[in-house]
């Protein structure tokens, strides 16, 4: 198993409050605020970014690593409030990664990227994962790319996150099998985001890794497991 050069990851952060998820998305409303005008800041230097990746292979290394950020503060604000529900810690207002919070977002920057033509047909390749990613969790990621401004809940995903919510009204326990399945859905919406934004060369794997670690590279003459 190859290991995609996306890095999303999260640590269920026990034991989390019976109610406060009811309320998350309001304690988060500054940072929605703030990422309202970053997310328009990524739509223009991503399409910068194209101009300079079809005529010199290459992504500016500024804009790679703001966008990057971006991203990592807009995952570690939907892992607190509404795509996961999974820490009750506040999130940081910062572009930088935080090793104290629990949710993490990384992108390895890439040395060349396609040029020329390929590029151009770089979102005609990706349908097919836009469309599975929409499905189980992309409206997050593609309200933001889209419009730069807006915000709903994934479909899929959504919906898991209200019964995981649910549960833990009532138990008080976030079930760890639902953990696992909303985070590798939310992990897939990255990585096509990701590949979209052009920050990856790779195509996206059409894999459910679940959990809240990456998987673990398979060594090379060692079948995998079926």
């Amino acid at each position: 198993m190859n290991i995609y050069p996306v890095t999303v990851t999260g640590s269920l952060d026990e034991p989390l409050s019976r109610w406060r998820w009811l309320v998350k998305w309001l304690l988060a409303l500054p940072h929605f605020v703030i990422l309202f005008f970053l997310w328009i800041a990524v739509a223009f230097l991503t399409f910068c970014a194209f101009w300079a990746i079809l005529f010199t292979g290459r992504y500016p290394r500024g804009m790679f690593d703001f966008n990057v950020g971006v991203m990592r503060w807009s995952w570690r604000v939907t892992y607190y409030a509404c795509a996961v529900i999974g820490t009750d810690k506040y999130p940081p207002f910062s572009l930088q990664d935080d090793p104290d919070y629990p949710a993490h977002f990384d992108v390895e920057y890439p040395q060349q990227l396609r040029r020329g033509l390929p590029l151009i047909g770089w979102w005609i390749a990706g349908i097919p994962q836009y469309v599975v990613s929409g499905i189980l969790g992309g409206g997050l990621a593609f309200g933001w790319i889209g419009s730069g401004h807006s915000f709903h809940a994934p479909a899929v995903v959504g919906i898991l996150v209200l019964v995981a919510g649910v549960i833990l009204l009532f138990t008080g326990q976030y079930q760890r099998g639902l953990y696992d399945l909303i985070m590798g859905f939310n992990r897939w919406t990255l990585r096509v985001t990701a590949y979209g934004m052009l920050m990856v060369r790779e195509y996206p794997p059409f894999r459910l890794d679940q959990g809240g670690d990456e998987p673990t590279p398979t060594p090379a003459g060692v079948p995998q497991s079926v």
